[in-house]
């Protein structure tokens, strides 16, 4: 019915293998560049193993706690009135216009040793900066936003007859929550999920000044491959990025599948 099909679709295409698709080739590309079996040793290197699984680990962890927090954080800034409710919801958006290495060296000093945060619970035997703990808490500072503004407008948009027909049907909160609210919110809570997970993956500047960045115990993926760059090793970089390419596309595809059986329940349930 909107004339102007083709050109859009063709403008479309092109922009988006120019931006996404070709630089993604070249990268597998260059990688061959390696052999299958210098690829093959790269891909089972103890380090190797040990930064990717750091970073893949770290970020499911981080996600996972954004997913629970965020939900509560996006509940709050929606149903409830309060003073200072604006200031707090525009805080949430600071990880995005905050300079990843700002954030980094903040988190650094905030949870040294000698930091305000650090030094209490380096007294109790906690150490968060220049530990595996400290990507974690990197992470979760990053990807809070993607949670949070994924599931705002869901809430919104919940109509709340609906849950006073669950209470006046003799549904306890609980109940409400879990078979009224919930299969409301699954599908956006997956993809914020998705995009606090994708964001934890390859965050780098954030991460590396409260790492402490130490091979097999807090280096990520994302500080290898530029290890790999600044050793001119170019091929071995790549690789590994095809890797953390490779693993992010298999957890993606995973989640958007579980989405769609989620929407196919909810529709069959109807």
């Amino acid at each position: 019915m909107i004339p102007g099909f083709g050109p859009t679709l063709g403008i479309t295409l092109g922009y988006l293998g120019l931006v996404v698709l070709i630089p993604l080739a070249a990268l597998v590309w260059r990688s061959t560049e390696l052999g299958a079996a210098a690829f093959w040793d790269l891909a089972r290197d103890p380090r190797t193993l040990a930064a990717l699984r750091t970073s893949f680990g770290a970020a499911l962890i981080a996600a996972g706690v954004n997913a629970v927090f965020g939900a509560l954080v996006a509940w709050v800034l929606v149903r409830y009135r309060f003073a200072g409710r604006r200031l707090l919801d525009a805080v949430v958006d600071l990880p995005f216009a905050l300079p990843t290495a700002v954030a980094g060296i903040a988190l650094a000093a905030l949870y040294g040793p000698q930091g305000w945060l650090g030094k209490p619970l380096a007294a109790l035997g906690i150490q968060v900066a220049y530990a595996p703990a400290g990507i974690v808490v990197a992470l979760v500072f990053v990807g809070l936003p993607f949670v949070v503004r994924t599931l705002q407008p869901v809430i919104a948009e919940i109509d709340r007859e609906w849950e006073e027909a669950a209470a006046s049907l003799g549904a306890r909160r609980a109940q409400t929550v879990r078979r009224v609210i919930a299969p409301s919110l699954l599908p956006a809570w997956a993809t914020g999920f998705a995009l606090a997970l994708a964001r934890g993956v390859g965050e780098y500047g954030s991460v590396i000044f409260i790492a402490g960045n130490l091979p097999h115990v807090s280096e990520i993926a994302p500080l290898l491959i530029v290890i790999k760059l600044e050793e001119f090793n170019y091929p071995a970089a790549t690789a590994v990025g095809v890797m953390m390419l490779s693993i992010s596309f298999a957890l993606l595809l995973v989640i958007n599948l579980l989405q769609a059986w989620n929407r196919r329940r909810l529709t069959d349930a109807r």
